[in-house]
């Protein structure tokens, strides 16, 4: 009788940073706009260059880079939003509220 030999296939473990940097970059689209955002892009990059020195011996490279892109899609409607508030509250009320005023039509919008 003779045994087979099969190679045992053991799961390779997922990185725990590329968790977290998944995680991160869910929440930083989601409940904590910038902050998870920045935590995703640091911890997926950090993740990524520790999964790529381990040699095989980890996993997750594709969760991690998934944080990382999501990380930085927040950063990026995170300023988008900061320019458009800037527009908004700073730099259109100085001249169209001027222009506009002189004909009477702001003040009620305004008080409203």
């Amino acid at each position: 009788m003779t045994q087979s030999s099969t190679p045992s296939t053991t799961p390779v473990p997922t990185h725990s940073m590329a968790w977290v940097s998944l995680i991160a970059g869910i929440l930083g689209l989601t409940m904590f706009p910038f902050i998870g955002s920045i935590a995703a892009v640091i911890t997926g990059n950090i993740a990524r260059r520790e999964i790529a020195a381990s040699g095989g011996t980890q996993s997750g490279d594709g969760m991690a880079f998934a944080g990382v892109i999501m990380g930085w899609i927040g950063i990026g409607l995170g300023v988008i939003g900061i320019c458009i508030a800037c527009l908004i509250f700073i730099i259109l009320p100085m001249g169209i509220i001027s222009s506009i005023d002189t004909y009477g039509l702001v003040a009620p919008i305004v008080l409203a």
